[in-house]
């Protein structure tokens, strides 16, 4: 029988899901998905800090800076937003961060500009001085509405003020001539009617101007300013006897309206890779690829599959463009079900050797309730009651600090995995392009998704732009010629992907010099990272040992704050 023919309920089940995902896919998608806060942990001199900024959702606006100090002894620390077109030379002055305590500081920066931003950090203490360099996209994600209530009172004041204006012209231009004590003539009647009858009509001209004004500026920032993800087509296809995924580019609309368009051809590598693409099979999120597709050309992108099962599959796609502008691409595609024999599924290569995938267990569903993910309030490894994984090469991950049964909604946590060979001792691990290990958490739903670093939930090629950007001193930015730019870029990331391991992981970790983030235990690895939403999530561990990349994973619910 061919299974692609096959429509039971449990495939209505999957297209109506897969629906409801595209759709909440398209809502926000900069930056990671559904996860718009920012966390950030640096060794700056002797200071330690975990930095945790909530950028505004409506530009201009404000963001929302905390920081958590973990090492050191702090006095003041004093922010700012700088923006990658203007620089170090248009930024503001620095605000000074109200201190909570000895170890916690809070304040709100104001983002006046829309595009790639970040927020400077002047720390200073008997510690010393030490600056850090926070990446956060400004961008307009919502379109605030004016309660309906407060709209009445409005209305109301402004009739009011109607009156009060007209009946003041009618005045002046009648009243407002009489001499002390003379009294008013009938004449004065008329000229009273007549002035206020004018001062109306210029009420209402006013009034009409400035409605149309506001119309048109609110729809200019509907259109234009608020936040629209760049749109992809994608589509996997036999190709030689393997599957090969295809991401397009579609630049619809970009003749139109110019805050639509990228910089395509700035795109820079992160990690030593143009794109990092995770593949999540849906509902039950229980095949996963982390995969790095060869660029075409300007709009085109292509990875081979690994033997992942058939399938409706979200997609996410991280690019990063030469201002720091960090992106998630998200679609989902179809991933035909198709049988191959030994020979054919051994000849299988990958575009990339760090490519990586899984296929395991799907999240826990009761039995009682079909098509709704269910989990306990404790943690579950691969819908078993757990707080370990066991690995492909026979080693186990533990999830080893897992603070309570119920994690909490935007409460920062540092999230901490351990190692253990065949015989429970600790295993070294290596580097994994260029860092300790990598992470993807998705929401059950698939509106929420982030690619994790040790180091915080920000890509480290936006830090390297905004720290090169700080440091330069002109107030505008001359960019390259766009074909010379892709041509090096090509030609870098594919030496890198030549290089022998050692090299390569050198190379990478030399293209982020602000990156510091040494684990003092060999065999773990630690991500920061505040769940913005409650719900059930899946977490993907990735690290790698005996040249080999091994994924654990782990399921966790997060409940709103208990506070």
């Amino acid at each position: 029988m061919n299974p692609t023919r096959i429509w039971s309920r449990g495939n209505k089940l999957v297209f109506l899901y897969s629906f409801i995902y595209a759709f909440a896919l398209s809502l926000i998608s900069y930056a990671h998905v559904g996860s718009p806060g920012v966390l950030v942990q640096k060794q700056a001199g002797k200071y330690r800090v975990l930095i945790n900024v909530q950028p505004p959702d409506v530009v201009p606006g404000t963001a929302k800076v905390t920081v958590f100090v973990e090492q050191g002894q702090v006095k003041t620390i004093q922010a700012r937003p700088v923006y990658f077109w203007t620089g170090d030379e248009g930024a503001p002055t620095h605000d000074q961060l109200n201190a909570v305590s000895s170890t916690q500081f809070t304040g709100d920066v104001w983002f006046m500009e829309s595009g790639s931003t970040s927020v400077e950090l002047q720390i200073d203490g008997p510690d010393g001085k030490a600056t850090v360099v926070a990446p956060v996209m400004s961008v307009a994600t919502a379109q605030r509405t004016m309660p309906a209530e407060t709209g009445i009172i409005l209305s109301i004041l402004g009739l009011l003020l109607v009156v009060l204006m007209v009946t003041i012209i009618g005045a002046s231009s009648a009243d407002g001539t009489l001499q002390p004590g003379q009294s008013a003539p009938p004449v004065f009647r008329r000229k009273r009617i007549v002035g206020m009858s004018i001062g109306a009509v210029l009420l209402v001209l006013l009034l009409a101007g400035g409605r149309t004004w506001w119309d048109s500026w609110a729809d200019e920032y509907q259109t234009d300013q608020l936040y629209r993800r760049l749109p992809v087509n994608s589509v996997v296809k036999p190709e030689n006897g393997q599957l090969a995924l295809t991401i397009q580019v579609d630049t619809t609309g970009f003749a139109q309206n110019r805050r639509w368009r990228r910089p395509l051809s700035f795109i820079v590598p992160d990690h030593g890779k143009l794109m990092h693409v995770f593949l999540v099979r849906t509902p039950g999120l229980d095949a996963f690829a982390h995969l790095h597709p060869d660029r075409r050309d300007t709009l085109r992108y292509e990875s081979k599959l690994p033997a992942l099962p058939g399938g409706r599959y979200l997609l996410y796609a991280d690019v990063v463009y030469r201002s720091g502008y960090a992106e998630t691409l998200t679609d989902t595609v179809e991933v035909p079900f198709v049988k191959l024999s030994a020979e054919q599924a051994a000849a299988r290569t990958p575009t990339d050797a760090d490519d990586s995938w899984l296929v395991t267990e799907p999240m826990g569903v009761k039995s009682n309730a079909i098509g709704k993910l269910h989990l306990d309030d404790d943690m579950v490894s691969c819908g078993k009651p757990s707080a370990s994984a066991r690995l492909d090469d026979g080693s186990t991950m533990v999830w080893t600090d897992k603070p309570s049964p119920i994690l909490e909604v935007g409460k920062p946590y540092m999230l901490k995995f351990a190692v253990a060979d065949e015989q429970g001792k600790a295993a070294k691990l290596e580097p994994y392009l260029g860092m300790s290990g990598h992470a993807a958490i998705v929401r059950s739903d698939g509106t929420v998704y982030i690619h994790l670093h040790p180091v915080g939930t920000y890509s480290m090629a936006a830090e390297e732009s905004m720290v090169s950007r700080i440091a330069d001193t002109a107030r505008t930015v001359k960019l390259p010629d766009p074909k010379l730019f892709r041509d090096s870029i090509d030609a870098y990331v594919a030496k890198l992907r030549n290089l022998p391991e050692a090299e390569k992981n050198k190379l990478i970790m030399a293209a982020m010099p602000t990156m510091n983030h040494t684990m003092t235990v060999n065999n773990m690895v630690e991500f920061p990272y505040a769940f913005p939403r409650a719900g059930h999530y899946r977490i993907w561990i990735q690290v790698k040992r005996n040249g080999r990349v091994l994924t654990g994973v782990f399921d966790t619910q997060v409940k709103e704050s208990l506070l």
